[in-house]
């Protein structure tokens, strides 16, 4: 009697011819890898329908309405100005009369607008755009039964272009979750809801066509595009993925008429969720702050600057006594990593602190003087007068120079040095240092990246300059180390940055 393994008579029983013992091995793996790529197949397949997500989410979706009294300056409804006499004066006095134009004590018109939001809380937090909201007199919150809640503003953040509202509601509400907007990948399946063209309860469907998309709506801009038909009247509804989470805010629509055409903006969730949160608790948004100003690597100055990849954001000016000067940070330093973040380029820097707690010690990644290079810094509360104020280092009077012109041919330029009929000439302050331009030849190096007389170069390859000689000195060192380009700190009506102008093959002449 010939016994056999269960897993032979198995093979037997089933029709197959028996296997050896590794093969079967082999083959059970092979059935666990498909049993476990499956299920992410099948995720990726189009669904067969939205409507169970529809239904369960469309009651957490509301509608807005705003409404804004307009005075009569506000209307733009001036009366113009006509000859004594003319025909034409009674013609107008009489329209602007109807129009409520020309008489101060007529009654104001008031005018609506309409959008959408979506509920957070059960309580009645609603999440909309401020875009939405902004200047309106009165703000409604219709719930997709119907029912009408006049709503208060929680708080309100201009640059991220979000607001929170908060509504009194007899019973709970249905609220929706955010998600992980991180997780989002390009070509996943999203829906729409909201109230485009005032048609309630509207919901259209799409994928993902890109991320991190940079529209210059504000300082922090990451934004989701989708082509999922988002129109006037969708602004602050919900882009929400498979899960039924809210991975994105509808926010702005590109296209020549205002309508849709398949390219739609949205806030992702990860970089509401602190914003709301703060808002919720503060009224205001709170974000972290380093005090620099910055421009793009660009490979010019990448190459000026010994830096092999074009990445990183350059530092332009410091904030006196803010964060980054307190840690050390200098003109001319390129931030590549921020927190353990890196800094891939400009644009990304100030969304990382933004989102960076406040009072938080970081790491802060620097290439300097062609070395890489690592500071702590204590990232302190942005507030408006930090957005706007211009930071100014205190320096001595740099003593007399040589005060000659120098033309420069390698960078199409002539400079000279600061004196009180040039200062009063090109209206430049008392308390700007370095050499002022006082020609630009064209087509040269300098009016290709748009110098002008009048525009003074502060720093040449990131020391102070103070003289037309010093200048042309430090140019022609450079020459001589081999560098394709100089890179200038100019100050010029556009503020303080830095520009790479490449050198030319002809010698400095004076």
């Amino acid at each position: 009697m010939i016994s056999r393994s269960p897993v032979r008579a198995r093979a037997r029983i089933a029709g197959r011819s028996p296997l050896p013992p590794l093969q079967w091995l082999l083959a059970g793996l092979m059935m666990l890898a498909v049993m476990a790529v499956a299920p992410a197949s099948r995720a990726a397949q189009p669904p067969d329908s939205f409507a169970d997500l529809a239904e369960r989410l469309l009651p957490s979706v509301v509608n807005i309405s705003t409404t804004q009294t307009l005075k009569n300056a506000d209307r733009g409804l001036d009366m113009p100005q006509f000859p004594p006499g003319s025909p034409f004066e009674d013609f107008f006095k009489n329209f602007m009369d109807k129009h409520g134009g020309g008489n101060q004590d007529a009654q104001p018109r008031r005018a609506t607008a309409l959008g959408s939001g979506f509920i957070i809380d059960s309580n009645g937090l609603v999440v909309t755009n401020n875009h939405v909201i902004a200047d309106a007199d009165e703000i409604t919150v219709i719930l997709q039964d119907g029912q009408a809640f006049k709503a208060d503003i929680v708080g309100r953040d201009t640059k991220a272009d979000l607001a929170l509202l908060k509504i009194k509601a007899p019973n709970k509400l249905p609220a929706i979750n955010f998600g992980n907007s991180d997780e989002v990948r390009v070509g996943d399946w999203v829906i729409a809801i909201g109230n485009p063209f005032g048609m309630a309860g509207t919901v259209t469907a799409g994928i993902i066509s890109a991320r991190g998309r940079d529209i210059n709506a504000g300082p922090y801009d990451d934004f989701l595009q989708t082509d999922a038909a988002i129109n006037k009247g969708n602004s602050g509804g919900p882009l929400i993925n498979m899960k039924g989470e809210v991975v994105g805010i509808n926010t702005a629509i590109l296209g020549p008429t205002g309508g849709s055409v398949g390219i739609g903006f949205s806030i992702p969730a990860n970089l509401a969720k602190p914003v709301i949160a703060d808002l919720q608790k503060y009224g205001k948004p709170r974000r972290g702050w380093l005090g620099v100003k910055i421009q793009t690597v660009t490979d010019e100055i990448a190459e000026s600057l010994g830096l092999k990849d074009q990445r990183g954001a350059l530092v332009a000016e410091v904030t006196a006594a803010g964060p980054a000067a307190k840690a050390g940070i200098r003109k001319g330093d390129v931030i590549t990593k921020f927190d353990g973040k890196d800094v891939t380029d400009m644009h990304r820097l100030p969304r990382i602190v933004a989102e960076t707690p406040i009072n938080r010690e970081v790491d802060v990644n620097l290439w300097r003087d062609g070395k890489q290079l690592t500071v702590r810094a204590v990232v302190g509360e942005l507030n408006d007068v930090d957005e706007t104020e211009t930071a100014k280092d205190a320096e001595k009077p740099s003593p007399k120079g040589d005060s000659s012109q120098v033309t420069v041919s390698s960078l199409g330029l002539s400079v000279s040095q600061l004196s009180p009929a040039l200062r009063d000439r090109f209206d430049i302050a008392p308390d700007v240092k370095g050499v002022v331009v006082t020609d630009v030849k064209q087509n040269g190096a300098a009016a290709e990246k748009g110098l002008r007389p009048g525009d003074v170069i502060v720093e040449v390859l990131q020391e102070p300059v103070k003289s037309p000689s010093e200048f042309q000195a430090k140019v022609e060192a450079a020459r001589k180390e081999g560098r394709k380009a100089v890179l200038l700190l100019v100050q010029s009506e556009a503020g303080v940055h830095f520009v790479p102008l490449k050198l030319d093959t002809p010698p400095v002449k004076k």
